[in-house]
């Protein structure tokens, strides 16, 4: 079954992959399965993110970033839910049109490394500027900062390094086509 929208096809295999992907941002967006740190918690749903971000099509990788994130925040912290749909959504978007379009074909995958360090940057930026606002507060947003900084590297690295080193990608790619194959988006 295929839905078409904005003549592009969405297939039911595209849907099943994209909620598979959004309710592991949300379990990842529990405390249950964070690192404790002074003032808080660092969280790994980044590296969901990114995984999904390099092998979704940008509004899939949008929906499990942001709206993954907004569910998980509305579960388990409301406080920060906007500024995760916000931020994480742009992430999402940036790393996966990073990955589509910049250096297609290139052995080192630069255009995905290219993704995951503006996505990197655009969620320190996203979150610090949310903490100072929603907080009213920028010293808490300055104190968060190197924990901010940790969660998002060692996050969309080690999502980076399943997705390319661990055979995420070519296992993505065999079991659902290439890209240069567009039968599923």
């Amino acid at each position: 079954m295929e839905i078409k929208t904005n003549e592009k096809k969405f297939s039911t295999r595209t849907l099943t992959v994209t909620a598979m992907f959004l309710a592991m941002n949300i379990i990842m967006s529990s405390s249950m399965l964070s690192v404790p740190v002074p003032g808080g918690h660092i969280y790994l749903n980044n590296a969901i993110i990114t995984i999904a971000s390099i092998l979704l099509n940008p509004l899939c990788a949008f929906i499990v970033g942001g709206i993954g994130a907004f569910i998980g925040d509305l579960l388990f912290y409301p406080a920060p839910m906007f500024v995760s749909l916000v931020t994480h959504g742009i992430q999402a978007i940036v790393v996966s049109l990073c990955a589509r379009k910049l250096f297609r074909g290139s052995k080192m995958n630069a255009g995905a490394v290219i993704g995951v360090i503006l996505g990197i940057v655009i969620n320190t930026v996203g979150y610090s500027l949310g903490r100072a606002f929603i907080y009213s507060t920028p010293e808490y947003a300055v104190m968060k900062l190197p924990y901010q900084i940790l969660e998002d590297v060692v996050g969309s690295v080690l999502g980076y390094v399943l997705c390319f080193a661990c055979g995420i990608k070519k296992l993505f790619e065999r079991e659902f086509g290439s890209r240069k194959n567009k039968k599923t988006n």
